[in-house]
């Protein structure tokens, strides 16, 4: 029986023992906290094969430089000296480009179409397995002219991309969500698009593994490995060392300075995003939506919740939060919901959380040549949730020797160098 150490209790790691488990191995998961906090819950839970474009853009680099300065602007990356951060803003600007966006499309797509259908045809069908799940489209919501031209052009590449999407004008729009005024052009329906409760799904997916008897250990931080003969033989923590047959490395934000205790070198940058829940909301929504203009998503969620998100913060990890992005985001709202009067929360409720950011959009999934038994899975950004039970599958592939199933080559680890 393969023994497998999955470094990371979030939705990648979580998935990747998930098929691991069902493949037969012995599967121990270490994480650094409790298994509860983590981004995988503060999302606003799109799985969403509409993201087929990364986060490394054209013209994303300079609205950046425009936005430094604002403290409630939706993207900031924080000036600092650190040669990580240089090697990872230099290779991001060098990715930002149309040819890059064109060639992530189809990868993007493939690996959120395996996700999606490995959550509707095995996740949400296991017993008692309730992750509040909506298989009913998502909205792209724009307030200006050239939003709209940029919508017209994405809806074409979704049709090549074989995506089901189509336009709405105003009043289309409007008529989807009847209970609350709109302040919006017209949007992009994605009517391939779910969505569904991140805090519901966690607890799920982490009671069956339980119940599977998948080893589940919290506050086990990884501090180093054992090599023997070019492979990794025992990940060791504080208080033990465990032998492995493969490790599979899903820490998130933490990956490049866990892979570096193994000389792996990982281009990833953590990405601070913000969210708040309102858990009896007295306003009413149909669909979840992305706000072009405000950079800012809204979800209806398991009945009675609505969950507002956004910002994108490159930030150390130990860096104090920054709360008035958070009114940034109450504010986006306002501007298309002008009806949500949604007041500044407590510190309390309000979430934040470290997004995993690539290089140039991408997540790293694959082997390395440096040791053949250690697979890394992360860098997802954004989109960590939507692409878990895909990256898991694929994980499972790849301890298995199996054919992955989808081309793996985009998402090479070592594509850097």
């Amino acid at each position: 029986m393969e023994k497998v150490i999955v470094i990371g209790g979030g939705i990648i790691g979580l998935s990747a023992a998930f098929y691991l488990q069902r493949a037969g191995c012995q599967v121990t998961v270490l994480d650094r906290g409790d298994f509860s906090d983590n981004c995988s819950y503060g999302n606003c839970g799109y799985v969403c094969p509409s993201h087929f474009i990364p986060l490394a853009t054209p013209g994303i680099v300079r609205q950046g430089l425009k936005w430094m300065l604002n403290s409630r602007s939706p993207f900031y990356v924080e000036p600092r000296l650190s040669r990580s951060l240089i090697d990872w803003g230099w290779k991001f600007m060098r990715s930002a480009t149309r040819a890059n966006v064109d060639r992530a499309a189809i990868p993007l797509r493939d690996i959120a179409l395996l996700s999606q259908q490995e959550v509707e045809s095995c996740w949400i069908k296991l017993p008692g397995f309730d992750a509040a799940y909506e298989h009913k489209g998502l909205l792209e919501v724009f307030q200006t002219g050239k939003a709209a031209d940029h919508a017209h052009h994405t809806v074409q590449k979704a049709h090549e991309l074989g995506l089901d999407a189509r336009l709405l004008d105003h009043q289309a729009l409007q008529s989807m969500e009847p209970h609350t005024r709109i302040e919006a052009l017209g949007a992009i329906f994605f009517k391939c698009d779910a969505h569904l409760y991140p805090n519901k799904l966690m607890k799920a997916l982490i009671a069956h593994l339980r119940a599977e008897g998948v080893r589940l250990l919290s506050e086990a931080e990884v501090t180093g490995f054992s090599i023997e003969r070019g492979r990794i033989s025992q990940v060791r923590t504080r208080a033990n060392a465990y032998e492995a047959g493969t490790v599979v490395l899903a820490t998130g934000s933490w990956s490049r300075s866990l892979a570096a205790l193994a000389s792996v070198r990982l281009p990833l940058m953590p990405g601070r995003g913000y969210s708040v829940t309102l858990e009896d909301s007295p306003y009413r929504l149909n669909y979840p939506a992305i706000l072009v203009e405000g950079r800012a998503a809204i979800t209806p969620m398991d009945g009675n919740k609505i969950r507002f998100g956004g910002t994108m913060e490159i930030v150390p990890t130990d860096t104090p939060p920054r709360y008035g992005r958070v009114q940034g985001i109450l504010d986006a709202v306002r501007r298309f919901y002008p009806e949500f009067d949604v007041p500044f929360p407590p510190k309390e409720k309000i979430w934040y959380g470290y997004r995993p950011c690539s290089a140039d959009g991408l997540p790293y999934i694959g082997r390395t040549s440096k040791y053949r038994n250690l697979i890394v899975a992360t860098g997802h950004s954004m989109l960590g949730l939507s692409l878990g039970a895909g990256t898991g599958r694929l994980i499972c592939e790849l301890v298995q020797e199996r054919r992955p199933s989808v081309d793996l080559q985009p998402f090479a680890v070592e594509r850097f160098g």
